[in-house]
């Protein structure tokens, strides 16, 4: 079984490299066909003949194009994405410096999304047609409706712009950032700040992230309330939860123990297929509430036509995704042990 594991393992990292390297490879065409040089575009202005020809050599841009390729490819082997264009500094310092905002703003929203999720579609699925059923498809249906530029903008509008409860945007306070900055220890602002006992840190971490983890929550629930009620209804039909039924077994242990068991693999696929979304597709709610992640960086780096810092961006979001796959591939073997042996 330890065999077949590391077999599994290992054949699933050499699919992600074959994947990175397409993106890479995209990425790569891509810089070389849009328009606007990335010598010109680091250089600003109107530069010199002679200027613009210094700036190719130093970025290899002088040489063919296939050596040009080559010599990319190894530069992103080593993690080396280059210098952002914008800030002149290095890109994996600029994706490093965000993606702690990144992570527990997707993470917190994948945690809250099963915590409330997968219950309220079991209650749905065993109060079928119910009044709780209509209303978790009521509203499963208007947050996959509902645009999350819309949904955030309400947000900010009902509490911050009428009930004044919560900022408005940005992840803590500027008063609180300058007299009880936040120790970045894992870049996590609420963990940091729980670490190092710096409540009004957390207190202010906390009161920036409820917009945007909500406006993430509310969308994101719908999905999985749908598929866990839809999951359960057909298992909840199966002969072996009749007779538990038929044998007097407590409900809740039928419900959670036999029968949301049953329906786990669906539900972490699209817990996992979620997550790896949320981690590019928080880029609007970033954007609306100035977010200090990744989602703001990659949308300013690409209106700047910032090139090294998008295509670094873009691949460390696809190599955050495909590890995200493969540890949920892992996890079948642990909710299913028949899985372990085939």
């Amino acid at each position: 079984m330890e065999y077949s594991l590391v077999k599994t393992v290992v054949q699933r990292l050499m699919l992600m490299a074959i994947i990175i390297l397409g993106v890479v490879t995209i990425m790569f065409i891509l810089s070389r066909v849009l328009p606007g040089s990335p010598a010109e575009l680091m250089l600003g202005g109107h530069p010199t003949a002679a200027q613009l020809a210094k700036a190719e050599e130093e970025l290899g841009l002088n040489k063919p194009l296939l050596v040009q390729y080559v010599d990319y490819v190894a530069q992103i082997a080593r993690g080396d994405f280059g210098n952002s264009l914008r800030t002149g500094q290095p890109v994996i310092t600029e994706i490093a410096n965000r993606v702690g905002a990144t992570l527990e703003l997707t993470t917190l929203a994948i945690l809250l999304v099963m915590l409330l999720g997968i219950p309220l579609g079991v209650l749905s699925a065993v109060r079928q047609n119910s009044a709780i059923d209509n209303v978790a498809r009521a509203v499963a249906v208007a947050g996959v409706a509902i645009p999350s530029f819309m949904l955030a903008i309400v947000l900010q509008l009902v509490f911050f712009g009428v009930l004044k409860w919560l900022p408005l945007q940005g992840r803590i306070d500027p008063v609180v950032a300058i007299d009880a900055p936040i120790e970045p220890i894992t870049r996590f602002y609420l963990l940091d700040a729980l670490l190092t006992g710096n409540w009004a840190g957390f207190m202010s971490a906390l009161a920036h992230l409820a917009l945007p983890l909500a406006t993430l929550t509310i969308l994101l629930l719908a999905t999985v309330v749908r598929i866990t009620r839809n999951m359960m209804v057909e298992v909840l039909k199966e002969g072996y939860i009749r007779t538990a039924f038929a044998y007097g077994l407590p409900r809740s242990s039928i419900y959670y123990r036999h029968a949301l068991k049953a329906t786990l693999i669906p539900i972490l696929t699209v817990i996992g297929l979620t997550y790896g979304n949320l981690l590019s597709g928080a880029i609007v709610v970033e954007f609306i509430f100035d977010w200090p992640g990744l989602g703001g960086f990659l949308v300013f780096s690409l209106i700047e036509n910032d090139f090294p810092a998008a295509i670094g961006t873009t691949l460390f979001l696809a190599g955050l995704y495909l590890t995200i796959n493969l540890v949920v591939d892992l996890l079948y073997a642990v909710v299913d042990p028949r899985l372990r042996t085939s």
